[in-house]
């Protein structure tokens, strides 16, 4: 493993560096990072997470694992679909699950959900537990984001259900390019200006250019273990749903 680099961004830096420079970026930006999402997005990244549900199909008494949960906004949506069931939110960044711990306890959502610091690469959890696994706007920002999926894999019970969602590639090269001017220059500025933090934002503009296309992303989930893998493209491939299940 000596020696080994990845990327941060644009920049190459050594493996054993990029958790704790995510960890910073989020920890950073975790009390803005609601209003940013609204902001870069225009609100439609909550389309794109409605999106998800719709497709998820939450049903009662479903137990849901959501990795690099953040602030809660799947977690909150799977159980208000579901009705009743369990959510454990997981993530790299104890500032963010305390902006979401806030949140659960505002909705009266708390009782149904725990927050769990900790690595997607090695979760803290035993075999066979979770009914769904999921994974919003995180992967990408994951070292190794096939050790994830694999220990996707590992913790969803047999019949469980994988489901990715992430910033993914237009296939238009000048809708691309247009998109690509609007993250370049005007996400970093409202970084800057609405949580102090142009750099973050720069950085997770730069991460989503390096994460793989939809077709590639796709065989790493076959890779996986997974089956019946599948993907849809939201706002014509800013974003993509990806889909597969334990068999």
């Amino acid at each position: 493993m000596t020696g080994k680099t990845t990327h941060f961004g644009f920049q190459d830096i050594p493996e054993a560096e990029k958790s704790g420079r995510v960890r910073g970026v989020f920890g950073s930006v975790a009390s803005k990072y609601d209003v940013m999402n609204d902001a870069m997005s225009l609100g439609i990244h909550r389309i794109w997470k409605d999106a998800m549900m719709d497709w998820l199909a939450p049903h009662p008494g479903q137990r849901l694992l959501d990795v690099a949960g953040g602030t809660g906004d799947i977690a909150f949506r799977f159980l208000n679909r579901a009705g009743q069931g369990e959510a454990t939110v997981l993530d790299l960044t104890e500032p963010m699950l305390t902006e979401g711990r806030k949140r659960a306890e505002a909705a009266d959502l708390a009782h149904s959900l725990d927050w769990v610091v900790g690595d997607a690469m090695a979760l803290p959890f035993g075999d066979n537990v979770f009914d769904v696994y999921t994974i919003s706007f995180g992967i990408r920002n994951v070292t190794r984001p096939q050790e994830a999926l694999g220990e996707a894999f590992r913790v969803l019970k047999p019949g469980g259900r994988l489901m990715v969602l992430e910033f993914s590639q237009i296939p238009n090269d000048l809708m691309q390019k247009v998109y690509d001017l609007y993250s370049f220059n005007i996400i970093p500025r409202l970084g800057e200006a609405i949580a102090n933090d142009r750099e973050s934002y720069q950085y997770l503009v730069e991460s989503i250019r390096k994460f793989p296309d939809q077709e590639t992303f796709l065989e790493m989930v076959r890779a996986a273990g997974f089956e019946q893998a599948k993907y849809r493209n939201l706002s014509m491939g800013i974003a993509c749903l990806h889909s597969g299940w334990k068999l």
